[in-house]
């Protein structure tokens, strides 16, 4: 079962507990979600992800959070069985529809400095 789909079950049996409400009940979760109001797991991950894909995009400053996932190993033995899934492969994978292009970033102007002490300790 993919973690995914874990974490949904488990969010309305979540759900179903916060309402008092058990399986016997034969209360749809579309229901159970309008009362609680909850917002769904798989949706809120898929927006963090977008967020933090698009956060490392625009990163020019050359540190190592694009260089990972960029990277490709050079040599090596191969392990036995199906590749694993990479993060990027999963938002290529959601790109389907953009033609599997990645996205353009857009210069934001200068990054933000905590504003600094004399001393080098943070004033916030």
């Amino acid at each position: 079962m993919g973690l995914i789909r874990r974490l949904k079950v488990t969010q309305r049996a979540m759900e179903r507990g916060m309402l008092r409400v058990s399986l016997r009940d034969r209360i749809r979760n579309e229901e159970i979600r309008r009362r609680t109001r909850v917002t769904d797991i798989a949706q809120r991950v898929a927006k963090l992800k977008w967020q933090w894909a698009g956060h490392i995009a625009r990163r020019t400053d050359g540190r190592w959070g694009l260089k990972v996932l960029e990277w490709r190993p050079r040599t090596g033995k191969r392990s036995v069985g199906r590749p694993q899934t990479r993060w990027t492969a999963k938002i290529s994978e959601s790109l389907g529809a953009a033609g599997g292009k990645r996205p353009r970033t857009v210069d934001c102007g200068t990054p933000y400095k905590r504003p600094m002490s004399n001393s080098g300790h943070p004033l916030v």
